[in-house]
């Protein structure tokens, strides 16, 4: 993988991408020893509450609630923080935040800012803008500072460098900082990050943040991490400058009370974030002495306005449908062709490009519901994306393949006498195709044209002789 940003107006459509994602079989070792070290510690710290559901349910009501009154809260926030002394800037969409953001640090005279993780501005794709204005970003979440390092892309929302094991970042480091003799421990490299970033965190004067939530009733900017590099990169700096999304704010500062226990037990399987940096404003004697907040609509609105699809925004990004998901165990992040990968960018993604592109992450699942069992407030996914797709067909037309092999089916399964006539049709198409194994039973190894793709990667049992409704009707009306 390149450093070219993920974009899903360039990037491969998701079959193609997967395709290529499933052969390599270091990156799905990877991938599936993270996600199974994370899904059981999660299952730990779960099961140590009682109460998870109810706070699952409260999570999910607060969400609800903050989208329907989003506007007031938003209002309220900006009231509350430009009291405290920040300044609040409006962005409708990608590239006015990126100008923004630009024009801000330009104006501090600095040529160099240092970044907290934040999935906003991958979304935006903030350090391709400011490297062309000539500022150079330093990631310093450890995470982040590996993908930069390694000219590579996030594949997870909250570790965005699962794909890559030890071995491999340990040789990241090697060669971009210079170290020949570093050793593979954790603590190495640990050591390693820690020696490279002091240096920036106490001289570059300009950060960089995300936000995981605003909070309008104070005017507040919440951001948890487990490492605090983040904590030193928003206390550090004369001028700080965060960027959010509009459906990051919360209501009241109580909110957080469930948000920040079920967070972190979704995300990382942890109890509590290790840190959990609140504030509000500047002070004269702590932190720093400039605080603009870049609120950024980009296509949320729109997701807003959509009765079936709102409930994308209660997302707060903990990754936890990517940990359980079948798809994304198998394929990683990249896939994806977007910095939300998993179940969730399979529906944030294509609403965020108003339906445009990325009209087939729509399709990247299986429907099995694991994400929406997992979800800390209660997105059904699955629901989502099953609106999602109806809205690709519709987009395409009525006249594509797949709608007119749907509606044929439609046809088929409200007439039992057609139903029957397809099966016996049914029987007697694939009989060429049928080839007994050892116990007598028919396989199908392949299949033509367009029904191939059920063949691919699997052989498809034969249609039984007697069908469910023939067995019953023979047992009569004694059951016998």
């Amino acid at each position: 993988m390149s450093g070219t940003a993920l974009d899903p107006r360039t990037a491969p459509v998701f079959p193609m991408a997967a395709r290529s994602a499933m052969g390599d079989t270091q990156l799905r070792k990877n991938v599936r020893h993270a996600t199974d070290v994370i899904q059981g510690k999660r299952a730990r710290v779960v099961g140590e509450m009682p109460d998870w559901q109810e706070l699952r349910e409260a999570g999910k009501r607060i969400r609800q609630h903050t989208m329907a009154h989003l506007d007031v809260y938003l209002e309220e926030f900006e009231r509350n923080c430009t009291k405290a002394g920040g300044v609040v800037h409006w962005a409708r969409d990608a590239a006015e935040a990126r100008r923004i953001i630009v024009d801000l640090v330009k104006a501090t005279g600095s040529d160099e800012v240092i970044k907290i993780k934040s999935m906003t501005t991958e979304e935006i794709q903030l350090n391709p803008a400011l490297e062309a204005a000539g500022i150079h970003p330093f990631e310093t979440d450890l995470a982040e500072l590996i993908i930069q390092l390694g000219e590579d892309q996030p594949s997870h929302i909250v570790v965005p460098a699962l794909h890559k094991n030890r071995q491999q970042i340990r040789e990241i480091f090697r060669t971009k900082m210079n170290l020949p003799e570093l050793g593979e421990r954790p603590q190495d490299l640990a050591d390693a990050a820690r020696m490279f970033l002091r240096e920036k965190f106490l001289r570059v004067k300009t950060g960089v943040s995300g936000a995981n939530f605003l909070i309008a009733e104070t005017g507040g900017v919440c951001v948890v991490e487990s490492e605090g590099n983040g904590r030193m990169c928003l206390t550090l700096p004369e001028t700080l400058i965060t960027v959010a999304g509009i459906d990051k704010v919360v209501p009241r500062f109580q909110d957080l009370e469930v948000l920040l226990q079920v967070l972190p037990r979704s995300a990382t399987g942890e109890r509590m974030n290790p840190y959990n940096s609140i504030w509000t404003g500047v002070d004269a004697a702590d932190g720093p002495k400039a605080f603009h907040i870049v609120l950024m609509d980009n296509a949320r609105t729109e997701i807003l306005a959509d009765a079936e699809g709102r409930q994308t925004l209660n997302c707060i990004r903990c990754g936890a449908c990517q940990n359980a998901c079948p798809v994304y165990r198998q394929t990683g992040g990249h896939a994806y062709g977007s910095v939300y990968a998993g179940p969730i960018g399979a529906i944030l993604t294509p609403q965020l490009m108003e339906m445009e592109h990325a009209q087939s992450l729509p399709y990247a699942s299986s429907l099995c519901g694991a994400c929406y069992e997992v979800c800390p407030v209660k997105i059904n996914i699955p629901e989502v994306l099953i609106h999602l797709r109806n809205k690709v067909v519709e987009q395409n037309g009525m006249r594509n393949v797949e709608a007119l092999a749907m509606r044929a089916m439609g046809m088929i399964f409200q007439s039992e006498r057609r139903f029957r006539a397809a099966q016996r049709m049914g029987r007697i198409a694939e009989s060429p195709l049928v080839r007994k194994d050892g116990q007598g039973q028919g396989w199908i190894g392949w299949l033509p044209g367009l029904l191939g793709g059920w063949t691919q990667v699997r052989d498809l049992q034969s249609m039984p002789k007697e069908t469910f409704r023939d067995w019953w009707e023979k047992r009569g009306t004694d059951g016998k």
